[in-house]
């Protein structure tokens, strides 16, 4: 196989259509239509004199060739990539782009005030704040920083510990009149609950521990959107207590659930570490959190 005659398009479809199983799938992620993926494809193995995909009704299986230009296609998009790392770790000015990753409440809740102030500080620099309980990869660039609560950190990522998130039950200020309610009697109540495509296993653990699934019919991908529902009804809700302390209509019923308390972290990747405004920002927002009452 002459490796000459392979160009990065003809990987990058061949790792799509491995990855898909399918023209339709690989058209989507490449954003083009399915005739020119098959185009290409047709194209790529008259070229190269070989059948990358064995054709079936359940889709396209990648023959040993495909497999090989499928892997040859990942290490190649992943040296692209830590190409782009090291020389964006070489910008030392205070300007330019930060991608920031983090979640709808915390953004809400804690960030939004303090992204302000960075903007004031530095205008120079420009935000691209990526709202999403779904984790977005700092490896591929989706984002430049992370900010979000885990136990676990991921071990290719560096960062810093900025504080702790407290959670606890609260319900709607006009139907619980009483401060506190014990655990014991939260069975008995409706309930407002993640689901699963919010990624909140903690929480999910609790509420079968406490035996609250079958008293939750109304779930939500979203806490902001937890916490607008349980104002308008008796239904229960876990929130986090810088969200739930700071809404009025809202009141807390317990003390902070210890086995549900989860570290604030501010992640980047290490390639970036050294870069000025990446540093600059996570020591300013990672101050800001911390002077902040989570």
């Amino acid at each position: 196989m002459d490796e000459q005659r392979i160009r990065w398009d003809d990987l990058q479809i061949v790792w799509a259509i491995a990855e898909s199983g399918s023209l339709s799938g690989a058209g989507r992620r490449l954003g083009i239509s399915h005739a020119t993926v098959f185009r290409r494809l047709t194209d790529m193995e008259a070229r190269l004199g070989v059948t990358l995909f064995e054709r079936s009704r359940t889709g396209y299986t990648p023959s040993l060739a495909g497999e090989d230009l499928a892997a040859v296609a990942q290490r190649v998009e992943a040296d692209i990539v830590g190409a782009e790392r090291r020389l964006a770790g070489k910008d030392l000015k205070l300007s330019g782009t930060i991608r920031v990753t983090t979640t709808d409440t915390l953004f809400t809740g804690v960030l939004a005030p303090l992204f302000a102030e960075f903007r004031a500080n530095y205008p120079e620099i420009s935000l691209e704040v990526v709202i999403s309980n779904q984790v977005h990869s700092l490896s591929k660039r989706e984002a430049d920083v992370a900010i979000r609560p885990t136990q676990n950190p991921p071990e290719t990522l560096v960062g810093r510990r900025v504080g702790s998130i407290e959670q606890a039950v609260y319900g709607c200020r006009e139907h619980w009149k009483s401060a506190t309610t014990p655990l014991t009697d939260l069975p008995r109540h409706a309930w407002v609950g993640p689901d699963k495509h919010m990624g909140n296993s903690a929480l999910e653990a609790w509420m079968g521990r406490q035996g609250l699934d079958e008293r939750c019919q109304y779930r939500l991908d979203s806490m902001l959107g937890m916490q607008t529902a349980i104002e308008h009804g008796p239904a229960l809700a876990v929130l986090p207590c810088y969200l739930g302390d700071n809404t009025p209509n809202l009141r807390r019923l317990t003390d902070p659930l210890p086995e549900l308390a989860t570290p604030l972290w501010i992640l980047t990747h290490p390639d970036l570490r050294r870069v000025s405004r990446i540093r600059a920002f996570t020591r300013e927002i990672g101050e800001g959190v911390l002077g902040a009452s989570i």
